[in-house]
């Protein structure tokens, strides 16, 4: 025993022995019963148990936390031990070894036997014991290191209570162990552990401030454990064999903690006004208190402490209530025998041991199957196939019991009408499931709206190239008017004929595209009510319930290949041979693995009854209202319905898609030709500013020359003054500005300079002689450029077919934007003029 002086909580020291020669004995044993190449296979594994053996005798690192661990992994060493080498005094076992342990509690006690039960017992108290030295070690004023302490003494709970349980009573029935190793001791500790973890939880929920009927509860919890505790320590065998601080401390934390909860009820109390109750719970718990500290004795000076605090707080709380209750409330206080009981909140349970002690993944002396672990494997295997056996049979026997009871009721003609989803052929159900997918018939007038608005983007497409050539023919008949038989370049229409001709031919084919829109949208809108089948999820709905038959058939035939499974994984050999004794509660344990599907095989035999109940009963209503052939003839004609309904949704799919490929590649033919407009427009223009120079050159020549013939004839008198040359009269011309480099709407570039001509000749100088002025005058200057010529070379190209262009046989060149009339299948949808 061991106590802290400021955690005021215990601690168990650990059993001590005496040194055990494992290796020579279980060497020996191998050699005679299996082999000596078996022994010396095992050698190394002989080789790890004597090493943890000695230091279980002679701790070589003192820590708790590596104390825990060797005693665990020696713990599991001794389990594979146990069923491969029995050791007791008979000849033909391990006869040789015997182990002596000393009593935890007094020291000059102890038990030598030739069992491995006492070698069990023992290292799992100690097991205990280095979990309570783990806690107790713990700084409880850190959250952290009270969790530690915590599971600590959660985990010392469990070792107790698998010593108590499973371990201790096997010894009991060889006789000759010490208390300490006792069921009665075993539970003492449990509890004494118990207690000390709840005391960790009270002092938490302290510190976090937690309402004062919690915090009682959680005391009056840690009350009982210790009271629980006191009771075992004041009976016989235990009453006699501990000392006298054990016990006086036990009991006065008992006592400590139900004046805890007495002290918190009643500022629970205090504050719903409570008084007179408030005062009995005070008077109960300094009463227990002064009681336990009458009769206790070598008890630690920090937990005499703890208690005369508290002790304190609860007469403080006593004088001021009684003085409150006599002059305000003046209730009559209860007595302490009309109060129930403190209510209690348990917060912490034993650590289940079973899976840091499971053995059965160890691999020490895994080559030894001795012959009863073969044969409990055997039997084991046994149960395991009657398990399968009979479960596969209730299957089977429930799929033939469906059979019969279905081909008694004339199915599965009967059933198709029952079915929720109509039992649509596979063809049919694909082709009903592609049309979902695509969109259905709910989705096409989605897709007229992206007719019409395509449409209306080659429209607008149109309208803007010929107004380009409307602009462009106006300005050339505007300057036409103005300068007459001086303006001698072609006419815009001479030009733009075939240009126009492809925009005609354009706007002819979106005026029927329009019609054939419209006939897709009265298609639609004429067929929507008979196509609505096609976007129903299930097609059709039954009249009658949809029975899950073959839901049932499905789980069936799962549950069965879930038997095969689980038995193709089930080896609880290794489990086996970790096993001492009897295996009757590991088969009991292994074999409820099959529990579940059992139950799940039972609850899908019990459905398939109800459901047969269920087909019974409806198919009986649908004979009764309903003949079989009757029903067929109207399943036959629904199925052509819906597949009227898929035909009619595909024609009216395909217009459509046709109608947007129509659509799109007539825009890149208009977006063509307006490229073609653009270049044209642009051509014309730079012709039609070299046109204005040369214009206003000749009118300013024929300007100049009028001039000089109305000059006065002056003699040949040198000493005249020349008279000064009037002024030449100007003709005012339309001045073309030469537009700057913009860039030309819709485009990013500038206008592209096309042709690159020498600048006009400028007009005669007034200057030069008369003759050649004269011959310049007689004669009109020759134009700088012929306007009826390409401005620039290959500009006629495919843009402005002349007649010198069109084929002999004097019909235009057909478009090549016309679609054949082929590619319009249905109904000559979109087919261009």
């Amino acid at each position: 025993m061991a106590a802290s002086a400021v955690n005021v909580m215990l601690a168990v020291h650990e059993k001590k022995t005496t040194a055990v020669d494992l290796y020579r004995p279980l060497r020996q044993y191998i050699a005679t019963n299996f082999s000596e190449r078996e022994a010396q296979m095992a050698e190394d594994d002989l080789d790890s148990v004597r090493q943890m053996r000695s230091e279980v005798e002679k701790p070589t690192n003192p820590s708790p936390e590596s104390r825990r661990d060797l005693l665990l992994s020696y713990y599991r060493a001794i389990a594979l031990i146990e069923p491969r080498f029995p050791i007791s005094a008979d000849r033909s076992h391990v006869n040789s070894l015997n182990f002596t342990w000393y009593d935890a509690f007094k020291p000059s006690k102890k038990a030598s036997l030739q069992s491995i039960h006492l070698e069990k017992s023992a290292i799992l108290f100690n097991i205990g014991a280095a979990y309570s030295q783990i806690a107790l070690s713990a700084d409880r004023t850190s959250p952290a290191g009270l969790k530690q302490a915590c599971n600590g003494f959660q985990s010392a709970a469990g070792a107790f209570s698998m010593l108590r349980e499973a371990v201790a009573p096997k010894l009991a029935a060889l006789g000759g162990a010490t208390i300490d190793l006792s069921v009665e001791c075993a539970g003492m500790l449990e509890r004494l552990m118990l207690a000390q973890a709840q005391e960790c939880f009270f002092e938490k929920v302290i510190a976090d401030a937690k309402p004062h009927g919690i915090c009682s509860k959680v005391a009056r919890q840690v009350g009982l454990f210790y009271e629980e505790a006191y009771a075992t320590l004041n009976a016989a065998p235990l009453n006699q064999h501990f000392d006298r601080t054990w016990i006086s401390h036990i009991q006065l934390k008992a006592a400590q903690f139900y004046a805890e909860a007495c002290y918190r009820c009643s500022l629970e109390l205090h504050g719903k006004e409570e008084i007179a109750e408030e005062i009995a719970r005070l008077k109960i718990g300094i009463n227990a208190l002064t009681d336990a500290k009458k009769s206790v004795k070598g008890i630690a000076a920090p937990l005499l402490d703890a208690v005369s605090r508290l002790e304190g707080y609860m007469n403080q709380n006593l004088e001021r209530a009684i003085k409150e209750n006599d002059r305000v409330y003046l209730m009559r206080v209860p007595p302490a025998s009309s109060l129930i009981s403190l209510p209690a909140a348990s917060l912490v349970k034993p650590v289940l041991m079973n899976e840091v002690l499971d053995a059965s993944k160890e691999r020490l002396f895994s080559n030894l199957i001795p012959d009863n672990s073969t044969k409990s494997l055997s039997r084991y295997t046994e149960m395991v196939d009657d398990i399968i056996r009979t479960q596969a049979e209730k299957l089977q026997q429930g799929s033939e019991i469906t059979r019969v009871k279905l081909k008694e009721m004339d199915l599965p003609d009967s059933i198709l009408a029952l079915d929720g989803s109509f039992s649509l052929p596979m063809d049919l159900k694909e082709d009903v499931e592609a049309v979902q997918i695509s969109g259905g018939p709910a989705g096409l007038e989605a897709e007229l709206q992206q007719l019409t608005d395509l449409r209306r983007v080659n429209q607008e497409l149109l309208v803007q190239t010929e107004e380009l050539l409307q602009k462009e023919a106006n300005e050339d008949t505007q300057f036409r008017t103005q300068f007459g038989t001086k303006w001698t370049r072609p006419q815009s229409s001479t030009l733009t004929k075939n240009l126009l001709d492809r925009l005609n031919r354009f706007a002819a084919n979106l005026k029927q595209a329009a019609e054939s829109d419209a006939r897709i949208e009265r298609s639609i809108r004429d067929h929507s009510t008979f196509m609505s089948i096609l976007d129903r999820r299930p097609v059709r709905q039954s009249p009658f319930a949809p029975i899950e038959a073959g839901d049932l058939g499905a789980q069936r035939a799962g549950l069965e290949d879930m038997l095969k499974e689980m038995k193709r994984k089930d080896d609880i050999l290794p489990k086996l041979l970790a096993t001492s004794g009897s295996h009757e509660d590991l088969f009991k344990k292994e074999i409820a693995k099959y529990d579940s599907i059992r139950e799940e095989i039972t609850h899908n035999i019990e459905a398939q009854e109800q459901l047969l109940l269920q087909i019974q009963a409806q198919n009986e209503e649908f004979a009764a209202i309903f003949n079989l052939e009757d029903y067929k003839v109207a399943r036959d004609k629904c199925y052509k319905q819906i597949a009227a309904a898929i035909a009619k949704y595909r024609e009216i799919k395909d217009n459509i898609n046709e109608g947007m490929k129509f659509y799109v590649t007539l825009q890149d033919a208009i977006n063509n030709v307006k490229q073609q407009c653009s270049d044209f427009v642009m051509t014309r223009n730079i012709q039609c500013r070299e046109m204005l120079e040369d214009v206003q050159r000749q009118m300013a020549g024929l300007n100049f020359a009028s001039g000089q013939s109305n000059l006065p004839r002056t003699t040949s008198h040198p000493s005249s003054d020349p008279q000064p040359a009037p002024r030449p009269s100007s003709f005012t011309l339309p001045f073309f500005h030469r537009p700057s480099e913009h860039a030309r709407p819709g485009f990013s570039q500038p206008y592209t300079n096309y042709s690159q001509q020498p600048p006009p000749p400028p007009p005669p100088s007034p200057y030069q002689a008369p003759g050649q002025y004269q011959q310049y005058t007689n004669q009109p200057p020759p134009p700088s450029h012929d306007y009826s010529q390409p401005a620039y070379p290959g500009w006629r190209g495919p843009y402005y077919n002349t007649q010198m262009q069109q084929p002999a046989t004097g019909h235009p060149p057909p478009s090549p934007y016309n679609i054949p009339p082929q590619n319009y299948p249905q109904g000559g949808y979109y087919r261009p003029q």
